[in-house]
């Protein structure tokens, strides 16, 4: 598998706590937008990002995004 499974066609927004994130990048974890080891054997892997402060952050849900993990409007082309 190198592409990745569209898990919906809009971001998911949600507030993070400052601390490490791995987001999903394959569309196969049953955790979404966070990542559970489903991509094992896809080609794909999962993002880290590191949340400094508590801040609301939009999680692409589309996986097409050109700017991993956040949302950047891909999923109104798809």
């Amino acid at each position: 598998m190198t592409e990745p499974k569209i898990v919906d066609t809009k971001p998911v927004v949600l507030e993070l706590e400052p601390g490490d994130y791995w987001w999903c990048s394959c569309g196969q974890s049953a955790n979404q937008p966070y990542c559970d080891g489903a991509h094992k054997g896809t080609g794909l892997a999962p993002v880290k990002v590191t949340i400094e402060q508590t801040k609301q952050v939009a999680f692409c849900q589309c996986k097409y995004t050109k700017s991993a993990p956040f949302c950047d409007g891909s999923h109104t082309s798809l």
